[in-house]
């Protein structure tokens, strides 16, 4: 196995600051082709995701992670994105309800330490148990989401689930997505309309206030500190491991280059 760092993806990402969420999504197709996965936590972005794949009739699995704590209506957005764009949505979830982590663990969110194993445990590891069956997931962040995301790169490698996370998003602000959404009646999940701008557990997730920030209603309760669940590897520190181990062929694919096999 060869290693792909971060570095060598610098110059692709410079390249595809030029197109289109659509054009990234085919590349990705014609790299990984079913080794790919997109993942949708069926907000905004995430649904806007989903009507990109089925508008280019690209068949690969969505990833939907249901903490066991999702709210009625994201699940009901989950739904009607498998009934109407005839996607494979696959479900994963947590191997304890949370009535059987608070009995074993207690009320785990109610701390920054807490929450932290907390969503480790309810969306990190069901993460996890989907490593090694794909080599690239399509993710909806954006840099307008501002914080950490506001320097997301298209292209970024995911050590922990070693693949390549593509984000075709990244350069839509929120006019151009509120036009995509419009234009094309996308499924939106209803609780954006009910004064949530991002959407997790219904156990951490409150309605904002106009003159908030988009994520002051993520994990309110424990002050501003604590904003990200940490499953988005480019949310995490910026010390943190950055190199995927992939074949050397994979690799060449993925950097659109040949290999010199001349000794």
């Amino acid at each position: 196995m060869a290693r792909l760092t971060q570095a060598d993806l610098a110059d692709l990402n410079t390249t595809f600051e030029e197109r289109t969420p659509q054009e990234l999504i085919e590349w990705g197709i014609s790299v990984f082709g079913q080794r790919m996965a997109a993942l949708s936590a069926m907000q905004e972005s995430g649904t806007v995701i989903c009507h990109m794949l089925h508008s280019l009739d690209v068949k690969i699995n969505v990833l939907f992670v249901d903490t066991g704590v999702s709210f009625q209506e994201t699940l009901d957005t989950r739904d009607r994105v498998i009934k109407e764009y005839g996607l494979n949505v696959v479900t994963l979830m947590p191997e304890k309800t949370m009535d059987e982590q608070t009995r074993e663990f207690g009320i785990l969110y109610l701390t920054p330490e807490g929450q932290k194993e907390c969503c480790h445990m309810r969306k990190t590891i069901p993460m996890l148990n989907a490593k090694g069956q794909y080599d690239a997931m399509i993710g909806s962040l954006r840099r307008s989401e501002g914080g950490k995301r506001s320097q997301c790169p298209i292209l970024a490698v995911d050590p922990q689930m070693n693949c390549i996370r593509i984000n075709p998003l990244v350069n839509l602000n929120d006019e151009q997505l509120a036009k995509y959404i419009n234009v094309n009646n996308v499924i939106v999940n209803p609780l954006h309309a009910q004064g949530y701008p991002t959407i997790g557990c219904n156990r951490c997730t409150t309605p904002v206030m106009p003159n908030e920030p988009r994520r002051a209603g993520r994990w309110r309760h424990l002050g501003p500190w604590s904003v990200y669940c940490g499953i988005n590897p480019t949310d995490l520190a910026s010390d943190t491991a950055t190199a995927c181990e992939f074949s050397q062929d994979l690799i060449d694919r993925i950097l659109g280059r040949e290999t010199d096999f001349v000794i």
